[in-house]
């Protein structure tokens, strides 16, 4: 769920709750509003932790002469693969 998605799920949870007064003989228009924004904030938090997660990568360049032929010979590698 998106920050959006979870933001209007609060607002419309907020408005069922305490802007509308309608009365559902089957539906408790209060306690649906009060789910919603319960989910919206739930889908609020889990967003913002998705989106302060993050991935850190390292790469590493060695540049090297050959002695043979005297060219430079670049290694690029990641965190995950083994620079000898």
């Amino acid at each position: 769920m998106s920050l959006g998605a979870g933001i209007f799920l609060v607002v419309v949870g907020a408005i069922l709750a305490f802007a509308l007064n309608v009365q559902v003989a089957w539906l408790d228009l209060h306690l649906v509003g009060y789910i919603l924004m319960i989910a919206g904030v739930v889908g609020i938090i889990i967003g913002v932790v998705l989106l302060t997660r993050r991935r850190s990568s390292v790469a590493t360049t060695r540049t090297t002469v050959d002695p043979a032929t005297g060219d430079r010979v670049t290694r690029r590698a990641s965190e995950s693969d083994d620079i000898v």
